[in-house]
């Protein structure tokens, strides 16, 4: 959409923005935002009613889910208190640089506590709440923000005083509320257009875990015999297919302990983790055609493949099948056994490798495993550049949401 710029543009006297409209001013947000109100406020019964909102709650560039409640008396201290029309902002990171943070409304009884990892920001009289929150989504802020964090290693955060001492564009109030009637009509429906390609891409992943399924079940030659298969995960096979345990057919070994300080850029040999390479380094532990199996946490089953010299971290269970076994075919069929829900329970999902090795797979000839191979790969090899496409055009529509909600609130564009 193209629009126009405003007639005439004043420079700023800050480095992170050349110039603004005219009329707008420059001021420092302490003047048009009250930070972290003091939840001493409130004058509500013990047993109010509330919204609770841990971080997993807070959406990336806008939302809260608000399905928890609890009591006031329950709450007790130490959470972030906040209101309806408030504006809350992640501070750690990476929660901040991914963009979690929402203009809160629809809060029960129109409170809310949450996570103490929220900034909370209320808009005073001259600043319009809704194009606060777009000032606190859009690129510039969240850029500058970034540079201002503190701290080491995943615990950086973004301080109180980055927030107040901004200074940054403020348009004429009656302005900034026709930018976010915009800027709401338009990220709206740029976010129908990205549900949508989603919602394709997903139905896109059914189509060839189908493909994918059908092929290391049943095979692809057509009329032939079926017999019951007394498996928990398939009920029928192909008659002349034989049903084994993956020890019969595989060596199965965990990966190796590696510590993030040993990997480097030039190492000569990738290492394999649970989904991919994860670094280089100047040691292998195996070489040869491997199926890698996710043993942990949420790459609990993930599968991957691997050639040549390399490093399996013990993030992985390495899977070599014998040399008259397709290492495409074994892939592709333990990755529709979904072997996550084999896993151990514990701190986080893990994965035993003896446990790996006990499970039957239905075993067609080699000739057919072949085939199977083929033809998985030539089906999903179409569906995936079609996926890649909607991909790209996803990635496309994020950037031009990011990119027209930062022109909008430093005046780049004129919206009325």
């Amino acid at each position: 959409m193209k629009q126009a710029a405003y007639p005439s543009y004043k420079p700023t006297g800050v480095d992170w923005l050349e110039d603004v409209p005219s009329h707008w001013d420059m001021k420092r947000l302490r003047f048009a935002v009250q930070t972290n109100p003091l939840a001493s406020e409130l004058r509500c019964p013990p047993d109010t009613l509330v919204s609770f909102v841990p971080m997993d709650a807070v959406g990336e560039y806008g939302g809260l889910a608000l399905d928890q409640e609890k009591a006031l008396d329950e709450i007790g201290s130490g959470y972030t208190y906040f209101r309806d029309n408030d504006v809350v902002v992640a501070k750690i990171t990476p929660c901040f640089e991914n963009g979690k943070g929402a203009l809160a409304t629809g809060l029960k009884n129109g409170i809310a506590f949450g996570t103490t990892e929220l900034h909370v920001l209320r808009s005073r009289d001259d600043m319009d709440p809704g194009f606060l929150f777009y000032l606190t989504i859009s690129d510039a802020f969240r850029d500058l923000g970034e540079a201002h964090m503190y701290g080491a290693g995943g615990q950086k955060r973004v301080p109180d005083a980055f927030i107040k001492n901004l200074r940054s564009p403020i348009p004429p109030i009656d302005e900034q509320r026709a930018i976010t009637r915009f800027l709401n009509e338009e990220v709206g429906r740029i976010d129908g257009l990205i549900a949508k390609k989603k919602e394709l891409s997903r139905l896109l992943d059914e189509q060839k875990d189908a493909v994918v399924e059908r092929a290391v079940t049943l095979g692809v030659k057509a009329d032939r015999d079926i017999r019951p298969a007394d498996l928990v995960w398939i009920d029928r096979v192909p008659s002349d297919w034989e049903v084994k345990r993956i020890k019969h057919l595989a060596k199965l070994k965990s990966g190796e302990a590696i510590t993030s300080l040993e990997m480097f850029e030039e190492g000569k040999f990738p290492v394999f983790g649970g989904n991919g390479v994860r670094g280089r380094f100047d040691r292998y532990t195996h070489d040869g055609e491997f199926v890698l199996i996710g043993r942990q946490g949420a790459l609990c089953g993930n599968i991957n493949y691997a050639t040549g010299k390399f490093w399996a971290s013990e993030h992985a269970v390495v899977a070599n099948p014998n040399l008259d076994f397709n290492t495409k075919w074994f892939g592709e069929l333990l990755r529709i056994m979904n072997l996550n829900q084999y896993s151990v329970a514990a701190a986080q999902p893990g994965l035993a490798v003896e446990n790996v090795a006990r499970l039957f797979i239905p075993v067609p000839p080699r000739d057919e495993q072949d085939e199977i191979a083929e033809h998985i790969e030539s089906e999903t090899d179409a569906i995936n550049r079609v996926s890649e496409g909607i991909s790209a055009a996803i990635k496309r529509l994020i950037e031009y949401r990011a990119a027209i909600i930062t022109a909008a609130v430093t005046g780049k564009i004129k919206v009325v």
